[in-house]
């Protein structure tokens, strides 16, 4: 015993050496897992008209429901082939209406929906050049498809029509929609086609 005595300090020096004794948890640190890139979330709706391209970004803050009702329609093509049936200098330009997509039933355009309404969302975003609103009837809520892209500053909307997000590229189709000339009931006299409506990533779009 006063042998081992003096060897124990000894032994316990080569099991520390050696990483412990045995059951001891291990003493380095499991290694750090690189750190996933955040998905991008945020997304736009590119409109493709016969004029050119529209980029409009979504007030997320203001009128969720309105925007999701939105891009499920555009996701599913419901405003592909359609156009703006009402043209207003100054004003607006309003599309959105399936019923557009058949030239033969222009007598009928502007009283098209999806088949259902949504509720409105007033909110404190106002109506300036550039933002895009949901159009409606005399019933605040009646809103389903249709929709317009103010060309002026209608203030005189606030508070009254959903507005939902705002142009970021694409101002001199507006313009180039804005001034077509027109027919009564503010038809353009040219078709201005509304090719498609996507909904993308932010990030893509340059």
């Amino acid at each position: 015993m006063k042998h081992l005595k003096c060897y124990l300090p000894f032994l316990t020096l080569m099991l520390a050496a050696c990483g412990g004794f045995a059951g001891d948890p291990p003493t380095t640190p499991p290694p750090i897992s690189a750190a996933k890139p955040v998905a991008d979330t945020k997304e736009v709706a590119v409109i493709t008209t016969t004029e050119g391209v529209i980029v409009v970004e979504f007030w997320t803050d203001a009128a969720p429901k309105t925007i999701a009702n939105f891009k499920k329609l555009a996701k599913s093509g419901f405003y592909d082939g359609t156009c703006f049936h009402r043209v207003i200098k100054g004003f607006m330009i309003q599309g959105g209406d399936p019923l557009t997509k058949d030239p033969a039933a222009e007598s009928r355009w502007g009283s098209g929906d999806p088949g259902y309404k949504i509720d409105a969302e007033f909110n404190d975003h106002p109506h300036v050049r550039g933002v895009i609103s949901m159009a409606r009837s005399n019933d605040p809520n009646s809103a389903g498809s249709q929709f317009f892209i103010c060309h002026g500053d209608p203030s005189f909307l606030d508070h009254k029509y959903t507005t939902f997000g705002k142009m970021i590229k694409g101002d001199d189709v507006l313009e180039k929609i804005a001034t077509t000339s027109t027919h009564p009931p503010d038809r353009p006299d040219k078709r201005m086609g509304i090719v498609s409506i996507k909904i993308v990533p932010a990030s893509s779009v340059n």
